[in-house]
């Protein structure tokens, strides 16, 4: 067998085993999901007059009341 078919061979080992390794995918998964739960939460707080955005601001400002009642 020649050199360059030795390295042709190992080349195509090397490119198999990197196919069939999945190792890394489920951290591109995570990532993708992380970036389309930010994309929710920037739509929901970025708008002015959002319902959800009043009642969490609503409910914030409860507990620090709460909080400052308490001390």
């Amino acid at each position: 067998m020649s050199l360059l078919n030795k390295l042709g061979a190992k080349a195509i080992y090397v490119m198999e085993a990197f196919r069939r390794d999945q190792r890394g995918v489920t951290a591109i998964e995570y990532a993708v999901i992380a970036v389309a739960v930010a994309a929710v939460v920037v739509a929901v707080f970025s708008s002015g007059g959002n319902p959800l955005q009043n009642a969490l601001n609503n409910a914030m400002a409860d507990v620090e009341t709460q909080i400052n009642n308490a001390n």
